[in-house]
């Protein structure tokens, strides 16, 4: 039987929405083998001077459970 696993993560960036979720999802992948979809949940930010300084993505991460 396959057995999906969901994680629920926070990227960040100094730069963008979309580059919050490609961080959160390259650390990922560093170490969650067989990772299969992402869903991204929620954006906010960090604002100073009227300005976003800080990205962040909630997203959740799925990926096949290795069978032992």
């Amino acid at each position: 039987m396959t057995v999906i696993k969901i994680l629920e993560l926070v990227g960040e960036s100094k730069t963008s929405f979309t580059d919050a979720v490609e961080n959160v999802v390259q650390e990922a992948a560093r170490r969650i083998p067989n990772i299969t979809g992402v869903e991204v949940c929620n954006f906010t930010g960090s604002v100073d001077n009227g300005k976003i300084v800080d990205y962040k993505a909630n997203v959740k991460v799925a990926f096949v459970e290795e069978q032992s």
